[in-house]
């Protein structure tokens, strides 16, 4: 049975399920709801997500939601079988590692550059008005971490240095402020994040699913 995945092609969350599926070289299928309005009605809130949101996966009538949950299953379940990926690795020094770089995304850098993205590419696309003051405070606290990352990075093309998940999941949210807000500031004065970004960001896989879901 395919896997299948329900959400928005333009979402940054369901962006990292597709990426991983494709680091695995796992078959899958999309189902995009139709709109807003499905994602938040009641049947979809009963079947699929709680709190209406995507992406969801299904894989063979085993269900789960929430991006990370979902990207650790498909590790915990794929990795190894179709490619030579490893983005969770076996050692347990390593992996705990892994999980550390996921929690400095997910407490500090996810935060504040998802509201400048929200803002930045969201909000223009769908005409709402940009709250400047949101965008200033996002892109200082973003610098803030960016300076952090800097250190972090020194003498190192990855966090753990090896691509892995916690790489992984930067990805969408960093690919739409640098390359549609044009926020590219960010890195020029940071040699070793602009090195991670470029290393990160011209993945294959990554680059096929720019190309697929047409990601602007």
């Amino acid at each position: 049975m395919t896997i299948k995945i329900y959400g928005f092609s333009a979402s940054s969350n369901s962006l990292v399920v597709f990426h991983v599926l494709k680091e695995l070289g796992l078959p899958y299928e999309v189902i995009q709801p139709a709109g807003f309005e499905e994602i938040k009605s009641l049947d979809y809130l009963a079947t699929k997500h709680p709190f209406g949101k995507v992406p969801v996966l299904n894989d063979d009538g085993f269900q789960i939601y929430e991006c990370r949950a979902i990207a650790r299953y498909l590790i915990n379940k794929y990795q190894g079988t179709k490619t030579s990926t490893i983005l969770i690795p076996s050692d347990v020094h390593k992996a705990a590692l892994v999980e550390q770089f996921i929690s400095v995304d997910t407490s500090y850098y996810n935060p504040p550059i998802s509201k400048l993205t929200v803002q930045l590419v969201y909000f223009k696309r769908i005409g709402n008005e940009v709250d400047l003051k949101i965008v200033n405070e996002s892109r200082e606290e973003l610098e803030k971490v960016l300076d952090v990352y800097e250190k972090l990075l020194e003498g190192k093309d990855y966090l753990t240095g090896e691509f892995t998940l916690a790489d992984l999941l930067h990805i969408p949210y960093t690919y739409y402020a640098i390359n549609v807000a044009g926020e590219v500031d960010l890195l020029n004065k940071r040699p070793n994040v602009s090195r991670w970004w470029k290393n990160i960001s011209e993945r294959e896989c990554w680059k096929n699913v720019v190309t697929e879901y047409s990601v602007k």
